[in-house]
C-alpha cells in the first residue's frame, strides 16, 4: 500500500511504524474471513481492510471523523486478522494509534464520554472495583439491568501457600480477577508451590494497561507499565525466573511493555526485560506435564474456549488444548474456535448488543459437543460467558494438579 503520511506524522518514530504497517498492506482481503465483526455486519468499513484505509486517511492529513470513531469502537481488537494476514500486517498497533488520534481530535457525546472514563478509573484500581462489586452483589436487585448481568455469584478462594521455595516466580494478580474469580490466582500459586517455585506478591503492582491502550489513553497505560516495573525490579534483579500472567489479555500487554515503552530512556531496557520474563501459565507448566494431573473434582469432557490474546495476542493457538489433552481430560470439538467471544476487555459494556451475538454464536459452537464444562485462560472471556452459559465456566487452572509434592521436575 501507498503511502503519503501528513507533516503532523510523518517524521516521528510512531509515524515511521505507521507507514511500515500500512506499506505491508496488499488489500487482499483474507482478513475479512476471520473478522467478527464483519461477519456480524458485512460492511467493509467493519473490517480490517476497511479500517485500515480509514485511519491511513487520517494519517494522510485528513479530518478524523465521527464515522471512523465509530468503526473502530466496533473493532475487537482480537487481532484474528493478524493470525490470518499473510504479510504480517500489525493491525492491533494501528487500530490503537487511530484511537488516539480519534479520541483526542473527535467529540464524544456526554453519555458515552461519560461511561469511558468510569471504565478507565474504576477498573483499574483494584480496591474500588472491589469494594463496588461488593457494594453491587449487596443490591444486585436494584442494579441497572445492563450491569447486573455482569455482577457474578461470590466465590471462596482457596488459601495460598506459605511455604518457602529455592526458586521464585513473580504473578501479576490483576485489577478485576481477584474479586471477580478469587480463585485463580492462589491455585496458579498453589500448582507453581508444587513445582518448587514460590510465588512473590507484589501488592504495589497495578493493572497491566491495557483498558487505558484500548480506550485511547497510551499514555495512561504506560504510566501502568513503568508502575509495575518498578514493582518487580527488585525481585528480577534478585533472580525471579517468570512474571507469570494468567489471565491472557493482561499477559498479552505486559509481553508488549518492551514497545510500549520503547522511547522511553530511563525504562526502556527493563520494559524489555520485563516482557522476556512474562509468560502464559501454559509457558510457565507445559514441561512439567508428565506430573499434572486432572483434579479429582473436575469433569474430564470439557471444550476449550481459547482467548483470542492467548491464540492471536501471544500466538500460544492450541498449547493449552494440546496440554489438557495429554493429561487426561477428553477436549470436545469447537467449531469456528479462532472467533471473539465478545468479551474483548470493556467491549462487552460500551457494545453490549454486538458482545451478545459474538456470545451466542460463541456458546453455540462450545456447547456443541455437549462438554461438562467450558475452560478458558482469561478472566474477561470467563465471566462474559458465564453470564449467559447453562454450562460451569472456569479457568482452565483449575481442573489440573501436580503429582509431584516436592516439585522435584
Amino acid at each position: 500500500m501507498q503511502t503519503h503520511l501528513a507533516d503532523f506524522i510523518r517524521d516521528t518514530d510512531t509515524g515511521r511504524e505507521a507507514d511500515a504497517i500500512l506499506r505491508r498492506c496488499t488489500h487482499c482481503g483474507f482478513c475479512l474471513a476471520t473478522c467478527p465483526t464483519y461477519q456480524l455486519w458485512g460492511d467493509e468499513l467493519d473490517s480490517p481492510r476497511g479500517r485500515i484505509y480509514q485511519v491511513k486517511q487520517v494519517l494522510e492529513g485528513a479530518e478524523p471523523t465521527e464515522s471512523l470513531q465509530v468503526h473502530l469502537d466496533r473493532c475487537l481488537t482480537c487481532r484474528a486478522c493478524e493470525t490470518t494476514c499473510p504479510s504480517g500486517v500489525e493491525y492491533g498497533r494501528l487500530a490503537d494509534l487511530g484511537r488516539e488520534i480519534v479520541e483526542r481530535e473527535v467529540p464524544r457525546a456526554p453519555a458515552d464520554r461519560r461511561l469511558r472514563w468510569l471504565l478507565r478509573q474504576v477498573v483499574p484500581r483494584r480496591r474500588l472495583f472491589a469494594a463496588l462489586l461488593t457494594l453491587g452483589r449487596s443490591v444486585r436487585p436494584v442494579v441497572p439491568a445492563r450491569l447486573r448481568e455482569k455482577i457474578p455469584p461470590r466465590r471462596r478462594a482457596p488459601a495460598w501457600p506459605h511455604g518457602q521455595r529455592e526458586k521464585s516466580v513473580l504473578m501479576l494478580e490483576g485489577c478485576v480477577q481477584p474479586s471477580l474469580d478469587p480463585v485463580i490466582n492462589p491455585q496458579t500459586a498453589r500448582i507453581a508451590d508444587a513445582l518448587g517455585f514460590q510465588v512473590i506478591r507484589t501488592p504495589e503492582a497495578v493493572c497491566c494497561g491495557a483498558v487505558d491502550q484500548h480506550l485511547g489513553a497510551p499514555e495512561a497505560a504506560r504510566e501502568h507499565a513503568r508502575r509495575n516495573i518498578d514493582a518487580w525490579w527488585s525481585h528480577v534483579d534478585a533472580g525471579a525466573a517468570a512474571i507469570v500472567v494468567n489471565a491472557s489479555g493482561c499477559g498479552t500487554q505486559v509481553k508488549d511493555y518492551g514497545h510500549l515503552l520503547a522511547d522511553d530512556l530511563d525504562y526502556r531496557d527493563r520494559a524489555e526485560r520485563i516482557s522476556a520474563l512474562a509468560v502464559d501459565p501454559v509457558e510457565f507448566i507445559q514441561g512439567w506435564a508428565d506430573y499434572l494431573r486432572p483434579d479429582d473434582r473436575a469433569p474430564r469432557r470439557i471444550a476449550f474456549q481459547s482467548p483470542c490474546t492467548l491464540q492471536h495476542g501471544q500466538r500460544l493457538a492450541g498449547r493449552v488444548e494440546a496440554l489438557l489433552t495429554k493429561i487426561g481430560f477428553e477436549l470436545t470439538p469447537v467449531a469456528d474456535a479462532h472467533l471473539c467471544c465478545g468479551s474483548a476487555g470493556t467491549y462487552s459494556v460500551l457494545m453490549p448488543e454486538a458482545a451478545k451475538d459474538l456470545r451466542a454464536r460463541k456458546l453455540g459452537n462450545l456447547t456443541a459437543g455437549e462438554p461438562e464444562l467450558i475452560a478458558t485462560a482469561n478472566i474477561g472471556c470467563l465471566t462474559h460467558l458465564q453470564e449467559a452459559s447453562a454450562v460451569p465456566v472456569r479457568h482452565w487452572l483449575e481442573l489440573v494438579r501436580v503429582d509431584n509434592p516436592a516439585g522435584n521436575g
